[in-house]
């Protein structure tokens, strides 16, 4: 039930006809049964709008053209653009909302959300332009739609989009008690041109590593498994991280993504265009995401010792789960992974410093011709 562009409540978003016949009963002193009955609270819904106007409003970019209350969102493309293409994405937030569940911790995972879909966007090498989400609850809480949203916000203002429109559907029956769910579509604009991919990539090109802040939003079903599990390691969710730094486990695990809008902006900005492809380590790790940017051919060696690793990783390898099995479900420490020019590398490296973006030098493209071995090789 949020009004950002147009924001919906109840079961599908509108007003159903059911909706005016409750209060028309209501006006007429008639007793009956209510859409509160059913288990759906408009007053919750307004209330959940009122909070979260300003936050909403936080986000908003010049080529906006539509306010909070409308049936949907316009907006329209930056100035001075040649050969625009619109690039799209959509994502959720998968099990780690069961952490934040569990912990009634609401205000990154939102974050999370902007992150699996505007890094999506970056590594085609697009401007981030909106966001729409999509909440499911089975009740209506207010101040949990403010934190989540809150956190949406926070995102979208990291990646510099606007957050145009949304939806809140309270759900009884469908959700457990006190569960949710969140999806989000993100749009953004890329010049024809400037496209980044496998067309761009060369042998020799160089590997940097944008680091992660932690698993991010991936692998979460085999987190919870290998930390939460009484037949693994057993922890609580307040238990201190093994190996770490006083944290519990569940800071650890409620770290939100990073997102990469400031140092892909400042690496597609460089001339002479050195970047010529990146990955965003999502689900499928280290072993699948990779060869998404590769061209027919050519394969990547790929130095993991140079890339530390954040404790909760070390946490859960320690209870049997393999290096293999590590790579192919986590980032290992690496949120992005930049396919750089080797001429270029320096400069790109330099544009990363002004914006306080670290890197690391990881690899390089090689050739790859036989198709029996995986196009991804570790040398560490």
């Amino acid at each position: 039930m949020r009004a950002t562009a147009r924001r919906g409540s109840a079961v599908d978003g509108r007003a159903p006809a059911c909706y005016w016949a409750c209060h028309r009963m209501a006006d007429d002193k008639v007793q009956g049964l209510s859409y509160r009955d059913a288990g759906v609270d408009i007053d919750a819904g307004n209330e959940a709008v009122q909070r979260i106007r300003s936050l909403v409003a936080s986000t908003r970019r010049p080529e906006q053209v539509s306010d909070l209350g409308g049936f949907a969102g316009m907006m329209g493309l930056p100035s001075g653009l040649r050969d625009p293409l619109l690039v799209s994405c959509t994502d959720g937030v998968g099990t780690k909302l069961l952490v934040s569940i569990a912990t009634d911790r609401h205000d990154t995972v939102g974050i999370d959300l902007v992150a699996m879909s505007v890094n999506d966007l970056l590594v085609c090498g697009a401007q981030p332009l909106f966001l729409l989400d999509y909440i499911a609850c089975d009740r209506l809480r207010p101040e949990r739609i403010e934190a989540l949203v809150a956190g949406i916000a926070e995102g979208c203002r990291q990646s510099g989009c606007a957050l145009l429109g949304g939806e809140t559907a309270e759900l009884p029956g469908m959700y457990a008690e006190g569960h949710y769910d969140l999806a989000a579509f993100a749009v953004g604009v890329v010049e024809r041109d400037a496209v980044l991919g496998p067309e761009r990539v060369r042998e020799g090109d160089a590997l940097l590593a944008l680091p992660s802040a932690g698993l991010h939003s991936n692998g979460y079903s085999l987190a919870r498994k290998a930390l939460l599990d009484p037949a693994h390691a057993g922890l609580g969710l307040d238990d201190p991280l093994p190996g770490g730094s006083g944290e519990t486990v569940a800071d650890a695990l409620l770290v939100p993504t990073r997102i990469y809008a400031r140092a892909m902006a400042a690496c597609t900005a460089l001339p002479g265009s050195p970047l010529h492809a990146a990955a965003h380590i999502t689900g499928g790790g280290l072993i699948e995401n990779p060869p998404r940017v590769l061209p027919q051919g050519l394969g990547i060696e790929l130095e993991l010792a140079a890339v530390p690793r954040a404790p909760i990783f070390r946490a859960i390898a320690a209870q049997g789960v393999t290096e293999d099995e590590m790579r192919r479900t986590f980032n290992c420490g690496i949120g992005m992974l930049l396919v750089v020019a080797a001429d270029g590398v320096e400069a790109v490296e330099a544009a990363l410093r002004a914006v306080d973006e670290p890197c690391l030098r990881v690899g390089r493209v090689v050739g790859h011709t036989d198709p029996s071995r995986p196009p991804v090789r570790f040398t560490s």
